[in-house]
């Protein structure tokens, strides 16, 4: 596969001016104060499973507009003291799968919460179980689209209230200390993980891995591959959208999330990426405003790192939970 994109210079230092709304901050501001007001406490079940490391909840918590969204908590064995966190996104299509597919974290001495994905969760994995109780009008195949009419009835608008919501229903248990959660995520998990650390406070570190969902303009236009094409698909029919398109897109783009986040960020990218293309991802990271550092895969596609990409994870937060 041939490199298609900017050099490594150059996409170090690729910084676009992408679209940011005059009132994206209270957009976002007014959209989290409202689902704040409508939920409840998140509660915590707990389950009999064969684990016998980790002890297992199964969660619900309100996200946007209250509405419950699923997830899994797992707490290590015979902790006794409030443990740091780890907040989970998923990549496009999964669900929260099972218990036992989460242990990594958990194995390394964190509270571990994976947030199920709204309205997904049945294209590949194990699956989830959390409805999108919301209607559309016209839309491709997928979420890309749905909504994509307005900012306020956007799809990811709601998925990322519930990003936000999930840390909130975190920090809400005793075992867990507020103080000390990360975020992270691969692919579309990895763009729900900027949305987080530019929209949640105080957290400790954000993980974003070979992030989806930045930089729209340049993505729609440069890869020939899902999820962006439904984008393309949608644009091919409804030829009269494209400025209402890339206006909502704007109050969604991960660059305009990185300039307001401020906790310690690793992020990953890979070379030969042609579904989040390399220059989309260094936009976000040349626009992060914390601390940051970015692993290089020189010859990966969308895998990435793969699990390698997890132990530089796991010493990247250990690094900044102990200064």
């Amino acid at each position: 596969m041939p490199r298609f994109d900017l050099s490594l210079d150059e996409l170090r230092a690729y910084r676009p001016v992408v679209r940011e709304p005059a009132d994206f901050d209270e957009f976002w501001t007014r959209t989290l104060a409202e689902a704040r007001a409508a939920g409840d406490k998140p509660t915590f079940t707990p389950v009999d499973t064969p684990l016998t490391a980790c002890r297992v909840f199964d969660v619900r918590f309100p996200g946007y507009a209250g509405e419950p969204v699923a997830g899994w908590l797992l707490i290590p064995s015979g902790a006794e003291a409030p443990l740091p966190a780890m907040v989970q996104y998923l990549g496009y299509g999964a669900g929260r799968g099972l218990p036992h597919e989460w242990l990594a974290w958990v194995a390394a001495g964190y509270a571990f919460f994976v947030m199920d994905t709204r309205g997904q969760g049945a294209s590949w994995g194990v699956g989830g179980v959390t409805p999108d109780p919301h209607g559309s009008g016209p839309a491709t195949t997928g979420v890309m689209t749905r909504g994509i009419d307005s900012p306020d009835t956007y799809y990811y608008r709601r998925l990322y209230t519930d990003a936000v919501r999930a840390i909130d229903a975190v920090r809400d248990h005793p075992m867990v200390d507020a103080a000390r959660v990360a975020v992270g995520g691969g692919s579309q998990g990895g763009g729900i993980t900027l949305a987080a650390a530019g929209l949640a406070d105080g957290l400790v570190a954000a993980l974003p891995d070979v992030p989806f969902l930045s930089h729209f303009e340049r993505a729609v236009g440069m890869t020939s591959r899902d999820p962006y094409q439904e984008i393309v698909r949608y644009l091919a029919v409804r030829r009269d959208m494209r400025e209402q398109v890339f206006t909502t897109l704007s109050y969604f783009d991960g660059v305009t999330f990185a300039a307001r986040a401020s906790a310690a960020a690793l992020f990953s990218v890979a070379l030969l990426d042609q579904t989040c293309p390399p220059s989309t991802v260094f936009a976000a990271y040349n626009a992060y405003a914390g601390e940051k550092d970015i692993t290089v895969h020189h010859y990966n596609d969308h895998e990435g790192g793969a699990a390698s990409q997890w132990p530089l994870q796991a010493a990247f937060l250990a690094a900044r939970l102990a200064s």
